[in-house]
């Protein structure tokens, strides 16, 4: 496995922690997920591209 499969896996598992209907996290709002996601994305697209 690769870094950027890690980074990509690691960070789907912190966009599941983080969505507010988990009783944990229902307070925090939408906002954590939204910044877990374009993280994703970014590192997603980096891998594509082979920057990553």
């Amino acid at each position: 496995m690769s870094l950027g499969m890690v980074l990509m896996i690691v960070l789907i598992l912190a966009l599941l922690g983080v969505i507010p209907s988990w009783p944990h996290s229902r307070e925090w709002g939408y906002a954590p997920g939204g910044v877990v996601g374009l993280l994703l994305v970014v590192v997603l697209i980096m891998l594509v591209s082979g920057n990553l």
